[in-house]
């Protein structure tokens, strides 16, 4: 029996820093945990190792410690636990500096993510096995239902307790295995966003506890279901993503406000740009071509 190759220091230390761009991306409004996942080529293995743990999780949580172990063994956790780690040290580490940043530069903070996923959206459409017109009309679709519905936002929950911030933590970490969608955006959709990075920042330790339990069981069954479609459908599945990548450019859109002040006001409001235009401009190119260069190199690399 072949066993399974173990990654180099090397390899667990590459794995990490991608689970740290993956954590960054989630604190902000717009970007997906799951594109940059997508993006620097270990979406598949990522989806598949968390779906293995949530099933291990399950059988535990149902008493059958025997099937759990057997289950347990088969998560590839020399890949899953540096992921997992750096995303988690990304979180912790960076609520504060990201805060500080979409306050301070919110036309040009913006203007970087949105050439992310821009650039994402192009190399999401290579992953297409078969790419047809049945792809580009499920992505246009999906893409103009999601512009629609990221314009609507929910006012700022008041004093949440502890449960709330379980149902926010099961909504929220979806986006870190779904391409397009945001886990800061859904937070800042519900009212949430603020106090989650106000919990992570004074380290409020009960809503934490309640964020991470809703977290752990929105991610094992969201990931099981997520799974099963990419076997099944994975060129709709991809085409789909697509769509909601190409809705998130309503939240991103740089003027006038960006990505919205400290109370969330003008998130999904479309204006003209203003006259600071070059330098966005300039860097949404940027981030772009990095995202399709870094994705063609590390496809030089897997070849």
């Amino acid at each position: 029996m072949n066993r399974p190759v173990r990654p180099s220091v090397t390899g667990l230390v590459l794995l990490a820093l991608r689970g740290f761009a993956i954590g960054s991306a989630d604190l902000v409004p717009g970007v997906s945990g799951g594109t940059v996942a997508l993006v620097t080529g270990i979406y598949p293995r990522l989806v598949s190792a968390v779906g293995s743990g949530a099933l291990a999780a399950g059988r535990a949580l149902k008493g059958d410690f025997r099937g759990a172990l057997r289950a347990a063994g088969r998560v590839e956790w020399c890949f899953l636990a540096p992921v997992v780690a750096g995303a988690a040290i990304a979180v912790l580490s960076l609520a504060r500096v990201v805060e500080d940043l979409l306050r301070d530069h919110p036309v040009r903070m913006a203007a970087v993510f949105f050439g992310l996923i821009a650039g994402s959206v192009w190399v999401a459409w290579r992953i297409i096995r078969e790419p047809g017109v049945l792809h580009g009309t499920v992505a246009g679709m999906v893409g103009v239902a999601s512009f629609v519905l990221f314009g609507l936002r929910s006012s700022v929950i008041a004093d949440p307790r502890w449960y709330v911030f379980v149902g926010a933590g099961a909504l929220a970490i979806c986006a870190f295995i779904l391409p397009g969608v945001s886990g800061s955006f859904l937070l800042l959709a519900i009212g949430m966003y603020q106090h989650v990075l106000a919990t992570i920042n004074d380290a409020r330790l009960a809503h934490l506890a309640g964020f991470a339990i809703g977290a752990a069981v929105g991610l094992g069954l969201f990931s099981r279901f997520l799974h099963r479609l990419l076997d099944q459908h994975h060129d709709l599945v991809v085409a789909a993503m697509i769509g909601l990548m190409l809705g998130s450019f309503r939240i991103l859109w740089p003027w006038p406000a960006g990505l919205g002040d400290e109370t969330g006001a003008g998130a999904t409001t479309l204006g003209a740009p203003g006259p600071d235009l070059a330098v966005p401009v300039g860097l949404a190119a940027a981030s772009a071509l990095a995202v399709v260069g870094f994705s063609a190199w590390v496809r030089r690399r897997a070849g």
